[in-house]
């Protein structure tokens, strides 16, 4: 039988590059070799290209060849420098393993666009709205949705410290997990917030405090064939969830536990999914997202953010959500690789 040529591109530059990596060990595990045939592409966090032997081995401190995925339709895949010389290495999909800036946002996208290849996951103005938190809840508000209330700081804008009710949180506008993520409770901590949210991104956010609990629902699929894992809920013993941020992910957070399924009744877990469901389809999501959402007590469901490349890592949140509804993560590589495919304009 012959092999699919998958392309893992993992690693890359923005400040989730340890998390990609530990995602990509996950889906050279649960990858079945015997459909596909992996080429794994390294981006360091200096961001060079390297074609390697997977994301166990010192790709990052010599190892793999110079590699670059060309734009080149006739190429069609690679083109990997070997011996002063460029050798084409063709590909049939691309299965981006990168988070945050430069993998999440339609840049790595555009690419593949450029490229071609099929490619899993959002498309680049999908990717883009996702990306910006801002334009997420716009487009989400318009289709009906719950979103926080918020106000945009831009690059070198001075936000009216006393014009706002405590807490509020703020955020850089378009950077993944919880990087530079403050809760501010007084208005003199603000100015600080503001500076610490810059260092991840020049826009940022100011948004409500949402009384709830956090939920979330992991979304696979292109609509309107959409499959929902079991919704999770994150119980906190103080302070704010914040994702990738443990010292030791592995052993678990010191102020948070993810409950899997959620321990909420059913009729809101199912309300969790469809809206969830709703956001995917209202940002023009495909192939694979993780919506975070706030459940309130009167039932009301209100929008956090979208992954549109979530963590696969032991730890994260999208595999757990799937594999408690059945769907472990070799089936799930296999259902987003066969949406690739079936989505792919020609």
């Amino acid at each position: 039988m012959t092999r699919l040529r998958v392309g893992i591109v993992f690693g890359g530059t923005s400040e989730e590059h340890p998390v990609s990596v530990k995602s990509a060990r996950q889906v050279a595990e649960h990858i079945d070799t015997r459909k596909y045939e992996p080429f794994w592409i390294g981006i360091t966090k200096d961001g060079t290209w390297k074609l390697c032997d997977g994301p166990d081995t010192d790709w990052e401190d010599g190892g793999g060849r110079p590699a670059v995925l060309s734009p080149d339709r006739g190429v069609g895949g690679l083109l990997v420098l070997d011996k002063g010389q460029y050798e084409e290495v063709a590909l049939d999909l691309v299965l981006p393993v990168l988070h945050g800036r430069f993998g999440e946002d339609g840049a790595v996208q555009g690419l593949l666009e450029l490229s071609g290849i099929p490619y899993v996951g959002c498309d680049v103005q999908s990717s883009a709205l996702c990306m910006d938190k801002s334009f997420t809840y716009v487009v989400a508000e318009s289709a009906g949705i719950a979103t926080p209330s918020f106000l945009i700081v831009p690059p070198g804008g001075v936000p009216d410290a006393d014009a706002l009710t405590y807490p509020v949180f703020v955020k850089p506008a378009r950077s993944g997990s919880s990087f530079g993520v403050t809760k501010v409770s007084a208005a003199a901590d603000l100015a600080e917030a503001v500076e610490i949210a810059r260092q991840f991104d020049s826009k940022v956010l100011i948004e409500e405090a949402v009384v709830a609990s956090e939920v979330g629902c992991a979304v696979l699929g292109n609509d309107p064939d959409l499959v929902t894992g079991e919704v999770d809920r994150i119980a906190l013993t103080h302070g704010f969830f914040k994702i990738h941020q443990e010292a030791d992910p592995e052993s678990g957070s010191e102020n948070s536990t993810p409950i899997v399924p959620a321990d909420i009744p059913a009729e809101k877990r199912t309300l969790v999914q469809e809206t969830a469901k709703a956001v995917y389809r209202a940002l023009g999501c495909r192939g694979l997202a993780r919506v975070d959402m706030f459940l309130k007590d009167d039932g009301t469901v209100v929008l956090n953010e979208v992954n549109t490349l979530p963590g696969l890592t032991p730890y994260s949140r999208y595999p757990r959500m799937m594999a408690a509804a059945g769907l472990p993560l070799g089936e799930v590589i296999d259902r987003i690789v066969a949406a690739a495919l079936a989505g792919r304009i020609r």
